[in-house]
């Protein structure tokens, strides 16, 4: 699909659960068997997007679904459940308001990790795809996820020290969004799950919709 198709798109698809857009992975380093890429999954009229990193460290090589398989997705699928994102199947969960997608979203060799090159060659598709589901709030995942929003949808990037601890479930204005980061829950201390259900409860119990305009002006 040409990128520039997708805004074009999205009221024609919205009913789509998995890859509402049509993407199509960019290259394909996985064996004959193997799952290509693991694509945009959720409702596409979301409020709030959940950014992960690759499928590697965040999941969904088997079941083709975001936050799925490994420890750190399953933790964040959790948080999701526990919001009232996420019902039904642990592989393959009913999302309601939270759309999830992966800045890197082709798989690779177990062996592999993503290069510079790679994840460059992937951001237009990302960008494209966040830009078309448009939510108010920006849920990146992880360092890498998190230094990517920041920098390209907020004026913040530069004032701000990339310090998950400290940056996980603080309200941060972007240019047009408010970001949310979750530091990858791999390093999580006691208290952190918590912290980012109470931030989520409390977005979703005032007027977040307002968001698109106050982060307009303020970021």
């Amino acid at each position: 699909m040409i990128l520039g198709d997708l805004l074009t798109l999205v009221k024609n698809v919205t009913e789509r659960t998995s890859n509402p857009f049509g993407l199509r992975p960019p290259f394909d380093r996985t064996g004959a068997d193997e799952r290509t890429a693991v694509f945009g999954y959720g409702d596409a009229n979301a409020d709030f997007h959940l950014i992960g990193d690759y499928p590697g460290v965040h999941g969904g090589a088997s079941t083709g679904v975001p936050f799925t398989e490994t420890e750190a997705g399953v933790a964040i699928q959790a948080i999701l459940r526990e919001v009232g994102f996420a019902t039904g199947p642990r592989d393959r969960p009913v999302l309601e308001n939270c759309f999830a997608s992966y800045i890197h979203m082709c798989c690779l060799p177990a062996d592999e990790t993503p290069t510079d090159e790679s994840y460059a060659t992937l951001e237009r598709y990302f960008d494209a795809e966040l830009r078309a589901i448009n939510a108010h709030i920006l849920l990146p995942v992880g360092e890498r996820a998190t230094d990517h929003v920041l920098r390209e949808y907020t004026t913040q990037r530069d004032r701000l020290e990339l310090d998950m601890a400290r940056l996980h479930a603080r309200e941060i204005r972007g240019r047009g969004f408010l970001v949310v980061p979750i530091r990858d829950p791999t390093g999580w201390e006691d208290t952190e799950h918590e912290a980012i259900v109470s931030r989520l409860e409390a977005i979703l119990g005032r007027d977040y919709r307002q968001t698109k305009g106050v982060a307009t002006m303020v970021g």
